[in-house]
């Protein structure tokens, strides 16, 4: 299985709203003590435990379907899961499913147009700005206070997600870690 989280590199991208696939793609290289893989001819970085493996596409998110395509046809990989914020969901939301719309994500819309939109989305809820032509600036910036009290709990929660996902089907994963959202405090 190749299990992808979007986001954009470099350091000013790091904790955004728009980097949560990023941030479970570490903490699986973490929990997994996965072995980084020569990636430069993927713009990515890559990394493998058991069979799985995990990709960081470093396209930024318009073009993160490419690395995706290539990675996928390289290693004749025929499930993939994305792991992805997403504004329709309020923060701390998790859900998992299958195919769909893009919502208006461009990491989506690249992998739609490389590789279909027949994968596995985990898509976790980041809320959306109070006007739509602050998506942009938002999805771009920090988590509040509030939500970074609760990050690494619910980063860890999605990381279980995925992993119950490699022996599991998608209907019995989404059954046990679909939550509509974190109580905050």
């Amino acid at each position: 299985m190749l299990i992808v989280g979007l986001g954009n590199p470099g350091p000013n991208y790091q904790h955004t709203r728009h980097n949560i696939g990023f941030m479970v793609i570490d903490e699986l290289v973490k929990r997994n003590s996965a072995q980084k893989l020569s990636s430069s001819s993927f713009n990515a970085k890559l990394y493998k435990f058991s069979n799985n493996f995990l990709l960081k596409p470093l396209t930024f998110m318009n073009l993160s379907g490419i690395a995706i395509a290539a990675v996928k046809k390289f290693y004749k990989i025929d499930e993939v899961v994305v792991v992805h914020d997403d504004l329709d969901l309020p923060f701390g939301t998790l859900r998992l499913k299958k195919g769909g719309g893009n919502g208006g994500h461009n990491g989506l819309k690249s992998a739609d147009e490389h590789i279909s939109r027949e994968y596995i989305r985990v898509r976790m809820g980041i809320g959306k700005p109070e006007h739509k032509g602050e998506v942009s600036s938002y999805v771009l910036s920090d988590f509040s206070k509030e939500e970074r009290e609760h990050l690494v709990q619910w980063i860890s929660f999605a990381c279980e997600a995925v992993e119950f996902l490699l022996e599991h089907s998608l209907e019995d994963a989404s059954a046990k870690y679909t939550i509509r959202k974190f109580q905050l405090k």
